[in-house]
């Protein structure tokens, strides 16, 4: 039974993510901002999978969450998708000190692409009714966002890595 669940460890933490998305912890918001919280679980994942599968989950990622939301028109998939094969192709270093910080600007530059490119598609769609005193609030919450995600990305994404390397270890 202890095997299993060391084998499903990474599965179980994936499942955590939407309740986390939809439960909100205003607690740990900025500006009424949360952080980016998929990225938290595929920087490990894709950094000890590989590219190839931090794509597919990104893509999984972004099904799940783009079925959460209410609003159908724009997506999440294209940010997580190049964000899983970007953090695919970086490698692990046996430096933990640099390592932490390390998370914690990665997540921050994959929050940064994931918000822009969801920006972008809110921006085509209402490019005509738009003028520029109406996206100030959206790069705010981007900002917020690339903060709070850099914040909590070294205590997060390094508790994940170590449990995602635990369980592989223990199941070889």
């Amino acid at each position: 039974m202890n095997k299993f669940f060391l084998k499903k460890l990474s599965i179980i933490n994936f499942i955590l993510i939407p309740i986390i998305f939809l439960w909100h912890p205003s607690w740990l918001g900025f500006l009424g901002v949360q952080p980016y919280w998929p990225l938290f679980w595929l920087l490990p994942w894709s950094m000890i999978n590989g590219s190839i599968n931090g794509l597919i989950f990104g893509l999984f990622l972004g099904l799940i969450l783009d079925s959460l939301t209410l609003d159908n028109s724009f997506t999440q998939i294209p940010g997580l998708i190049f964000c899983g094969f970007w953090f695919g192709r970086i490698k692990l270093h046996s430096d933990n000190l640099v390592g932490h910080f390390r998370y914690g600007l990665i997540c921050s530059i994959g929050s940064f692409l994931c918000g822009t490119l969801y920006f972008l598609q809110i921006l085509f769609r209402d490019f005509s009714d738009s003028n520029f005193l109406m996206l100030i609030p959206s790069v705010k919450n981007i900002l917020a966002e690339v903060f709070l995600t850099g914040f909590f990305a070294p205590f997060i994404c390094s508790q994940f890595l170590r449990m995602f390397k635990f369980s592989r270890r223990k199941l070889q």
